[in-house]
């Protein structure tokens, strides 16, 4: 049976839940006349829509609690900006079990913040892997490829799951539980093998997450035998690698370079030291997703024609930077900052501010900004990625 939030007769499912529509509004932002003199009065003329709010707190927000675990979600239903990109904050206990499924609109890239879980996953052509995750991991499911996880324990596990479209929600979960049990038994016997007595008993609804057993230390061998090893592993360990090093901090990248499966995203981990600036850069290839996993930080956007939003983030939320949008992070606060960052591109691309001024004849530079060659001469020599 379904677990519900609640505990009453006006409880909803899982499905009720994430599938409700966003009633997201719009508005239109009318340029006012600007005196003669002004700098405003030098822009194009016209109307420009308002930014979107680029923020949302997932770990705040409501989601689905059951017996085994639970799951927060963030896509354009709750956080409409997020087209490209929804995430979901994930927890298992020890044993608790993901069921068997797929997802049939977008692919699965997480991240394990702590704990230990399992996956198996099956490729169309037939290749099976079961492979074991600690903190730092990384794991990527294609479109379409069956999988199921389970907490090995001792403690409970959490993860984030970052899927490659917006639009996808629980609705784009395929169970086994739900399908079997909403096949006709004799179909369902004839298919499994099982007489229509035991059928009878299957679950009717979809378990979602469900209570289990821990998984002994060494993974069961496959039912069928197989030992034809899977030629393209779905685990990175993204943890161990080494770090990008900056003064202000560092990061460690994973792109289908280091990750060739992974071929529809890009996982950054990003820290941050106290009082640090992520330079002023876009990224021309994609969408940006953040999730604070520790430490606070003020992301600042410019999405052109005069129009800039800041917010302050914590752990558990969640930031959405439209492609190509100019932005920076200042650090705040005496914990350094942890940023989960995922985009929506297999390759990693970026310009800085200080990157192209670097890449400009110095004359230039001193007509565009009414500069002193002197002035121009101080200007960074190139990209600095984190400023301590």
């Amino acid at each position: 049976m379904s677990s519900k939030i609640g505990g009453n007769s006006d409880s909803i499912t899982r499905r009720e839940l994430f599938g409700a529509a966003s009633l997201a509004a719009a508005g239109l932002t009318v340029w006012g006349a600007a005196e003669e003199t002004s700098a405003a009065a030098q822009r194009a003329p016209g109307k420009h829509e308002p930014l979107e709010n680029f923020k949302y707190d997932i770990e705040a927000s409501e989601g689905w609690v059951g017996e085994a675990g639970s799951a927060k979600e963030a896509n354009v239903s709750e956080f409409p900006v997020s087209k490209s990109m929804a995430g979901v904050s994930m927890r298992l206990k020890p044993g608790g079990l993901r069921e068997l499924h797929w997802h049939a609109v977008a692919a699965e890239w997480a991240y394990l913040i702590e704990g230990n879980v399992r996956t198996t996953v099956i490729a169309p052509n037939g290749q099976a892997e079961s492979s074991d995750f600690g903190p730092g991991d990384v794991w990527y499911f294609p479109k379409g490829h069956g999988h199921a996880l389970q907490c090995l324990g001792p403690g409970d596990a959490h993860f984030v799951l970052v899927f490659d479209s917006g639009y996808f929600s629980e609705f784009g979960t395929f169970s086994i539980t739900d399908w079997v049990g909403h096949t006709p038994a004799a179909v369902a016997a004839r298919n499994l093998g099982l007489p229509e007595s035991v059928v009878a008993n299957l679950p009717k609804q979809e378990l979602y997450i469900t209570p289990g057993k821990v998984p002994p230390t060494m993974p069961e061998a496959f039912r069928n035998g197989d030992p034809q090893e899977n030629q393209f592993p779905h685990k990175f360990r993204l943890g161990a690698t080494k770090p990008i090093v900056f003064p202000g901090g560092q990061q460690r990248i994973v792109s289908s370079l280091e990750f060739p499966i992974q071929k529809t995203v890009t996982g950054v981990v990003q820290e941050l030291k106290p009082g640090a600036l992520r330079e002023l850069h876009w990224h021309p290839n994609a969408d940006e997703w953040q999730y604070y996993l520790s430490g606070k930080s003020r992301v600042t956007i410019f999405g052109a024609h005069g129009r800039v939003a800041t917010e302050e983030f914590k752990p558990g939320q969640v930031a959405f930077i439209q492609q190509g949008f100019g932005h920076f992070v200042e650090q705040v606060g005496d914990e350094t900052t942890r940023i989960l960052i995922v985009f929506n591109s297999p390759v990693y691309e970026e310009i800085s501010i200080s990157g192209w001024l670097a890449a400009n004849p110095p004359s230039m530079l001193a007509d565009n900004f009414k500069l002193t060659p002197d002035q121009v001469a101080r200007l960074p020599k190139g990209a600095q990625g984190i400023l301590g």
